[in-house]
């Protein structure tokens, strides 16, 4: 979704400008240089696109939305719990907090008060989860089922038709009716038990039993009802029995129609289910799904939508599939998903938005959502996302009338959509007022300043975009715009400082993608092939400059113009900047390496731990597969499977692998993972001895130096929580005699147990020094000093990593000491602006109580419960606050 809903206006203009091969043309093994004459390559080079609008609900005052839902599920009823975690999964989304976002579906599935929410929600968490199966595959070797969110047994979480009453013999003109009748189809004739047969629906008892003349008559004609003669004995037999025995398909359905022509209830109910039971593929759910919409079958129809919501995102490329679920009237929609509607159609929209957001079935699905909406938050998501895709169809009038219609309901960010139509139609001046009253008149955000900077120019674009950075740090087309502008100015080194300020603390692709043109447009071919290297490792298909170049043709042409390493120069070249903690040119390394004949196995093992270190989990994840595909032994991938066990939360099956591992071979890794994982899942401090034990194994076995370094550093961690501090030392010396930076970290803790808080800020000093990364060693450091450089140290900290929230915690809490309520309130404000996180709710909340606003400390309880339901501390201030509310 980064480069989701790029500017058109700016899209058109970057494409008609730029000429890669004014630039890529290799001639005689040179690239085109840039001189004073090629200013125009230079300008497409540096181009930054407009900030992508969003099709997300982004509430202004997110922490209002979340205390407003949590206070609901207090008292709503079971049908509405998945509703609501619905819209809390809607407001994760738009902050971007994704594993907020996975446990507010699993919330939603948890809650689920029927068979159809169930239906949906398992599905969608199987689509979020779709790259896992080789978990379950795993764990299943522990002897663990993974299948939480297997398919459903519809029919058994539906009930059955109960007969309410049951009709006895009536006589006509005084006279009893014959026991049996026959019906007769064609040549056929079906004798019958009149009794029975006139118990399957009150149509048969009227005309068996009634005033009719069927009543008296002992054969009837049914030739003209289209049912067969074999049909008709089933019926017959189902009469009897309340049973269907097994049959081909297109009996069962032909028995159906029949069934529901004549409203015979219970035997409509039985084809249902017997239909539903044997469907085993999509081909069945395509030819069965129609039936079941025309003859108001939903068992048959929820078994249907079942097959296709668990091959997401596959089955949206079947356009029979999209055809069927695009196309549904409400009564439809109705058999297929009961009350569910609207949340299925989220999950549609959102699956074919990943697919195209331009398509066809996005229009049609989203369509379907607004339709499905009732309450005015769903109407609000449903149409700023149909407004956005119509937007990018450049289906302008009618995006506009959607952005105003979630606009007017409340929600603020669509003005974003207005103001860009604005713009398209010459209306820059009234985009720049609309702006401006939605800042004067609401809590201002980084988003409202950085949209306003798009319709003015000059000074008052760059204070704009200042604000907008300092209202919201994460937001990147402010440093973009002005490290490209620096970089129009000549002033290279400066526009190199602002692009360095976001990629400190986050690894977004199109920044690194505009260093990479800096350094190209610098004829830096070194440090540009470095950029493009770390990018296609985070993501191998990564086209730039819109879409234009394949980044891996990039980097083909620039390895003309680099120097060839050898393997041993690779090694020494990684080594280096492990060293130096620089981790976005390790990565690069990494993938350099890959190319050659290097046990690949243990490089992507690597790649994980960096990318780890960088925040991108799911790119960690992925790393830690290919490490296991590309495993050169039976003991290493063990280990590999151990590691991804325990990343995602299988500790005791994570440390069963590296068990399984050492019973092969001891090896580092092995013994490695395994005093991990120990030291993990184990709360009893004599497992300290046995972690200690586990890692002298480790080292005792043969590996580099980066990997030693990291368990010297572990095991003099051990010896500081057992209290052997000489111990501690000794490890850390020898892990940074071998160049481990970061055991200046555990050596500076050292010395401040000793009481020597001087030595501890020099250790830490030093770290600072090595560490290209380094705003966890300020923070550090920051606890051996006096307050004045401690304040110092955390200011530090913001602003290389604004996304840590300690100096906020510390600096409020100073402010709090000092009487100073409002600022402290203030200073934690500015953080839960964006950043949802449990320990600044948790404190403003007892600061909010501390000064008697009540209201406040609810308000921030609930938002906190919205983020970890289950946090001790946080429940109990809860429960104190919430006896207090007036």
């Amino acid at each position: 979704m980064r480069t989701f809903f790029p500017s058109e206006s700016c899209k058109e203009t970057h494409l008609k400008s730029i000429n890669p091969q004014s630039w890529l043309q290799v001639e005689r093994g040179k690239l085109a240089k840039f001189s004073s004459e090629s200013a125009s390559s230079i300008e497409s080079l540096i181009k930054v696109p407009e900030p992508p609008i969003l099709p997300f609900f982004k509430p202004v005052d997110y922490v209002q939305v979340l205390a407003k839902i949590h206070e609901e599920l207090e008292s709503c009823s079971p049908q509405e719990r998945s509703n609501l975690h619905l819209l809390q999964f809607q407001v994760f989304k738009g902050l971007g907090e994704v594993k907020l976002m996975r446990r507010s579906l699993r919330s939603a599935w948890s809650k689920a008060s029927t068979v159809y929410e169930k239906l949906v929600f398992g599905a969608w968490l199987k689509y979020e989860k779709q790259d896992e199966e080789l978990i379950s595959d795993l764990l299943s070797t522990c002897g663990k089922c993974a299948k939480e969110f297997g398919a459903i047994d519809i029919a058994a979480e539906m009930p059955a038709y109960k007969k309410l009453s049951s009709h006895g013999v009536v006589t006509t003109n005084g006279d009893p009716c014959p026991r049996s009748v026959s019906f007769r189809i064609g040549d056929e004739k079906i004798v019958c038990d009149r009794q029975k047969i006139s118990s399957l629906s009150a149509p048969f008892h009227t005309m068996l039993n009634g005033c009719f003349t069927e009543s008296v008559c002992e054969e009837i004609d049914l030739s003209e009802n289209n049912i067969s003669p074999l049909a008709m004995r089933v019926i017959n037999e189902f009469s009897s029995t309340g049973l269907l025995n097994e049959m081909s398909p297109d009996l069962l359905l032909e028995i159906l129609v029949f069934a529901n022509k004549f409203c015979c209830e219970s035997l409509k109910d039985a084809c249902d289910r017997k239909l539903a039971s044997l469907i085993s593929c999509r081909q069945d759910a395509l030819e069965l799904l129609e039936c079941a919409l025309e003859e108001n079958s939903p068992v048959l129809a929820a078994s249907c939508l079942q097959v296709f919501l668990r091959e997401l995102p596959g089955s949206l490329n079947d356009s029979q599939v999209v055809e069927l679920l695009s196309n549904t009237t409400k009564q439809q929609r109705s058999i297929m998903i009961g009350p569910a509607s609207f949340s299925l159609y989220c999950l549609l929209s959102e699956a074919s938005m990943n697919l195209d957001p331009r398509s066809d079935e996005s229009v049609c699905f989203l369509r379907t959502l607004i339709d499905s909406a009732e309450t005015s938050q769903q109407k609000m998501v449903a149409y700023h996302r149909l407004g956005c895709v119509k937007f990018l169809r450049k289906d302008l009038d009618e995006a506009e009338q959607l952005f105003e219609a979630a606009f007017n309901l409340g929600h603020t960010y669509s003005v974003v959509g207005l103001a860009r139509l604005g713009q398209i139609r010459g209306h820059k001046r009234w985009a720049h007022e609309k702006l401006s009253s939605v800042i004067s008149s609401s809590t201002p955000l980084g988003w409202m300043y950085q949209e306003s900077s798009l319709y003015c120019e000059g000074q008052k674009r760059w204070d704009d975009l200042e604000k907008a950075n300092e209202l919201d740090p994460t937001l990147t087309y402010p440093y973009m715009y002005r490290a490209a502008s620096l970089m129009r100015k000549q002033n290279a080194q400066a526009a190199l400082s602002e692009i360095n300020r976001i990629l400190g603390f986050k690894m977004a692709l199109e920044c690194l993608e505009l260093r990479f043109c800096f350094y190209l447009a610098l004829e830096d071919y070194q440090l540009a092939i470095c950029d493009i290297q770390a990018i296609l490792t985070l993501c191998p298909d990564y086209r730039v400059f819109e879409g234009r170049v394949a980044a891996l043709q990039l980097r083909t042409l620039l390895r003309e113009h680099v120097e060839n390493w050898t393997e041993a120069d690779c090694w020494l070249q990684l080594y280096d900047r492990w060293s130096s903690v620089d981790d976005i040119g390790s990565l690069s390394v990494i993938y350099q390496m890959l190319e050659s004949d290097a046990a690949k196995g243990v490089l992507y093992f690597r790649q994980s731990l960096l990318l780890l270190r960088l925040n991108c989990p799911d790119a960690a994840m992925g790393s830690l597969q290919l490490a296991r595909q590309h495993a050169s032994s039976e003991h290493e991938r063990l280990v590999y499977e151990g590691w991804i066990l325990y990343d995602t939360g299988h500790c005791e099956e994570g440390l069963h692998k590296a068990e399984e591992s050492i019973s092969i071979k001891r090896s580092f890794e092995a013994f490695f993972l395994k005093a991990y994982a120990l030291a993990d899942s184990s709360l009893d401090a004599s497992c300290s001895s046995t972690v200690i034990s586990l890692l002298e194994d480790a080292l005792r076995c043969p590996s580099d130096r980066l990997r030693k370094g990291q368990a010297l550093n572990n095991l003099g961690s051990v010896y500081v929580d057992c209290g052997k501090l000489d111990a501690a030392a000794d490890c850390y010396i020898n892990a940074l005699k071998i160049r481990h930076t970061r055991a200046h970290q555990g050596l500076a803790r050292v010395h401040f147990l000793r009481n020597d808080k001087v030595a501890a800020y020099d250790e830490m000093t030093k770290l600072i020094e090595k560490a290209k990364n380094n705003a966890s060693a300020y923070e550090k450091r920051s606890e051996y000093c006096d307050r004045d450089r401690t304040k110092a140290d955390l200011e530090m900290v913001t602003r290389l990593d604004p996304l840590r929230v300690y100096p906020y915690r510390y600096r409020a809490a100073v402010l709090m000491d000092n009487h100073k309520e409002k600022e402290a309130i203030e200073e934690l404000s500015r953080a839960i602006a964006f950043k949802a996180d449990l320990h600044l709710l948790h404190l403003r909340a007892a600061f909010h109580e501390h000064i008697g606003d009540v209201m406040g400390a609810l308000r921030d309880c609930r938002a906190a419960l919205s983020v970890d339901p289950n946090h001790q501390e946080m429940l109990e201030l809860h429960s104190r606050v919430n006896s207090q509310e007036p």
